[in-house]
């Protein structure tokens, strides 16, 4: 049961016992490519392990032969077998035989840490499933005896996690199938660490301080080298936002074992903390260049043996003798690890799920409907596509950027989503399985569906489990025993449908009611002023107040801010109207501007939001979009007044402060009886910057985190402040780079309004922040 494999002596025949990952890396090991020393944990001892646990649960028991066919359907079931699983794991001893072998081997490779990584070796039928990453995680520990039985364990156990059995179910292979060895190789601090990515498009190194978790757990926004394959020369290069790094400190390995978390998870123990990097060293690139030309070289050598695309990760252990680089994992489709078609493009979306795919090469023929859970792809998408959406089980376009449609509404439908991916429709054939992954921008085609009665209600239902069963799902990372923070946290919405999901989350009201997106479930494709043309006003109204209403009633008394009609007629072109066509432009007759030409339907919205007000819900607040003048304010407040919205003294009138003249004019505003104002930082950044939000290729370009924006949005929290009105911010940038939350509630905001996944992130985000203001202002009273 002791059996070990030392990489540097591992033959063809060892590939089952020890996985892929080690497997692979100790082919290019044998080639003299720098790779650290190490030995596998063959995959038969867990076999044997499991065999031996001698367990009275009937599924533990038949572990390690048991397929464990669960219903998916049933997740209470789900998470209670894992987490019984996984606890008898962890309550087991681990053989004194084994782990005297791997402390007698860890000893050889003369470390104080040592990280334990997953390497599987899959049915060869089943090769391209695609990446498990975030299925399986390395784990860190110090090489003591205790610490290294119990990380062993923690490893094994990942394999039974409620999330890591439905997608064995999901992409049907058997537990017994799966053959699950441990690399197990030295660590220590590192000065940097990344990946280098190879296609036939170019190469890309990223970059960050320390240890390359933070790459991997998004928490960084890492440097950027851009390659020309064949000369090796830097085209391009970009410094990231490089807030913290991993690194090991033995003081804070610690794990209970009693614990299990609501989503039948028993944490993680590891030895690893995070430190946030000094503002000097932020503005520093993190690959030495003597180590990115050393990168560059590899890079090149192995492009010669195996072929152009490939994946490599590194790391720059710290060393007081030299900084060598060594590379820790190594992803080819000539080296067997994956051989399915990969695409690349923008991830806008986080989430991971296989489908099939739904081509709709023209996007300008819009279907009046999809299969339930497919993959849509599509050239690009606008807002009158969300009925649809509602259906679709992920989304990929060709077209766009990170605060593009198609991104805002799969984030609030929590749906994943990759846009910017050249070709996709011609690449993606219609019906054929692919994989997604929305956080980065990954597709897998997994090929053609042979069985013809698949099930798309059932892969959706999957996909919905595979997001609740997510440590990152809000409904399970916040509870109401957190503290309270002194910066609201605040939702956007436009969706009845997702009331009940939402409403028991921990934030203090509705940020943003989107009435463009919320509105098509009202007007059964036809356009507003159709509606108002044909005399159905009555009717029109009658379902406007009811579908503000059911937002109103869930989350009363908590407030909502209802964002009038700001309507782009070119993003809703499929609704049918006897209207001139409008020029596809991001501005034109948009905003309040249009209420003073055509006042009818804003008229029919306050007269819906005062009904609301007379039922008794007086948490209904006005947000005026995309206000350009004072002229446009006054006219909409005396609209506002006629309707008797201003009779209820708790309403408040707040305006979108996303054009740039509202940086100059913003006193002025107040003083007209602007009583908020609500940053919308994806116009704003556009118009600042002059780069169209819906274009993809102009991605890098448009970052709400340039130094105009960020200028921009500080004097806006400065001058609200001054003007003793409250501020807000209900664009993408808090969800997109939650780094800047820090800055945010420094300067002063008042609320941060952000789409439904990501108020956990926000949330811990806002926390953090404060605890480090109030820990600064009491140094500051010692001092």
């Amino acid at each position: 049961m002791d059996k070990l494999y030392w990489l540097e002596k591992i033959k063809l025949q060892d590939r089952a016992e020890v996985g892929d990952k080690a497997f692979y890396l100790s082919r290019i090991m044998h080639r003299s490519y720098p790779v650290l020393p190490g030995f596998v944990i063959a995959a038969s001892v867990l076999r044997k392990f499991l065999e031996n646990l001698n367990s009275s649960e009937a599924l533990v028991a038949d572990l390690p032969h048991s397929s464990l066919h669960l219903d998916v359907n049933n997740w209470r079931q789900l998470r209670q077998v894992a987490s019984g699983l996984r606890q008898e794991i962890i309550n087991a001893t681990v053989p004194p035989q084994l782990l005297n072998t791997i402390l007698k081997a860890a000893r050889q490779l003369e470390t104080k840490y040592l990280i334990f990584r997953p390497s599987l070796m899959l049915p060869n039928m089943k090769q391209s499933v695609g990446s498990i990453s975030g299925l399986l995680e390395s784990q860190v520990c110090c090489c003591e005896p205790e610490a290294i039985a119990m990380v062993l364990k923690q490893t094994w156990s990942q394999l039974f996690r409620a999330r890591s059995l439905l997608y064995w179910q999901q992409v049907e292979i058997d537990l017994q199938q799966i053959n699950f060895a441990i690399l197990v190789q030295p660590i220590q601090n590192a000065i940097a660490s990344g990946l280098l990515v190879a296609n036939s498009s170019g190469w890309e190194i990223q970059a960050t301080w320390g240890l390359g978790m933070a790459i991997a757990y998004g928490e960084v926004l890492p440097d950027s080298y851009y390659i020309h394959p064949e000369t090796g020369a830097v085209l391009e290069q970009q410094l990231g936002n490089k807030t913290l790094a991993y690194q090991i400190d033995k003081t804070n390995y610690r794990v209970d074992l009693q614990h299990i978390t609501l989503s039948g998870e028993i944490p993680e123990c590891s030895c690893l903390q995070t430190n946030f990097i000094e503002e000097v060293q932020q503005k520093q690139y993190a690959l030495p260049e003597e180590n990115l030309q050393q990168l560059i070289g590899l890079a090149k050598q192995i492009a010669k043996e195996f072929g152009k695309n490939f994946t490599l990760k590194w790391t720059i252990p710290q060393q007081e003798s030299s900084r060598a680089l060594y590379l820790t994992q190594v992803i080819a489709p000539q080296l067997g690890i994956s051989n399915f078609h990969f695409l690349k493009g923008l991830g806008t979306a986080a989430g991971r799920v296989t489908a099939t795919a739904h081509v709709i090469a023209n996007s300008r023929q819009k279907p009046a409907q999809i299969p339930k859970g497919v993959i849509l792809v599509t050239p690009v998408i606008t807002p009158d596509w969300l009925p649809i959406l509602q259906q679709a089980g992920g989304i990929i376009t060709e077209q766009g950027g990170l605060t593009s449609h198609a991104a805002i509404l799969a984030r609030e439908l929590g749906i994943p989503a990759i846009v910017n991916l050249a070709n996709a429709t011609t690449f993606i054939q219609n019906g054929e399985r692919v994989l997604i992954d929305g956080e980065k921008g990954e597709v897998y085609r997994l090929g053609m569906n042979t069985v013809e009665d698949v099930n798309k209600q059932q892969e959706n239902q999957t996909r919905k489990h595979l997001e609740e069963l997510s440590p990152h799902h809000p409904t399970h990372s916040i509870n109401f025993e957190q503290p309270m923070t002194a910066t609201k946290l605040l939702v956007n919405l436009s969706q009845p449908s997702l009331i009940e999901q939402v409403q028991s989350l921990p934030v203090d009201g509705v940020g943003l009611l989107r009435s463009e997106l919320m509105s098509l479930n009202i007007l059964n494709g036809e356009h507003p002023n159709t509606w108002l043309n044909e005399g159905h006003q009555t009717q029109l109204l009658e379902r406007w107040c009811e579908t503000i209403m059911q937002f109103a009633r869930a989350f009363a008394p908590r407030p909502i801010f209802y964002r009038s009609l700001d309507w782009r007629s070119h993003e809703f072109s499929s609704l049918r109207d006897n209207l001139p066509s409008s020029p596809a432009s991001m501005l034109g007759e948009r905003g309040t501007f249009s209420y003073l030409a055509n006042p009818a339907l804003f008229e029919i919205e306050l007269t819906a939001l005062a009904t609301v007000q007379k039922a008794g819900y007086t948490n209904i607040h006005l947000l005026l979009p995309f206000v350009r003048t004072l002229e446009e304010f006054r006219f909409c407040r005396q609209k506002v007044e006629q309707a008797k919205l201003t009779q209820v003294p708790q309403f408040q009138l707040w305006i979108m402060a996303e054009v740039p003249s509202v940086l100059f004019l913003l006193p002025e505003y107040i003083k007209a009886g602007v009583q908020g104002i609500s940053i919308g930082t994806n116009d704003l950044t556009q118009l600042l910057l002059g780069v169209d939000r819906e274009q993809g290729q102009l991605a890098q370009a448009f970052d709400e985190r340039h130094p105009a924006v960020i200028g921009a949005i500080a004097q806006l929290i400065r001058m609200a402040t001054e003007g003793g009105i409250p501020c807000s911010i209900c664009g993408q940038a808090p969800t997109l780079y939650p780094e800047i939350v820090e800055s945010l509630v420094k300067w002063g905001i008042t609320s941060i309004s952000v789409e439904p996944e990501a108020v956990s992130r926000t949330y811990q985000a806002i926390t953090r922040a404060e605890k480090r203001l109030l820990l600064e202002a009491a140094r500051r009273q010692i001092q």
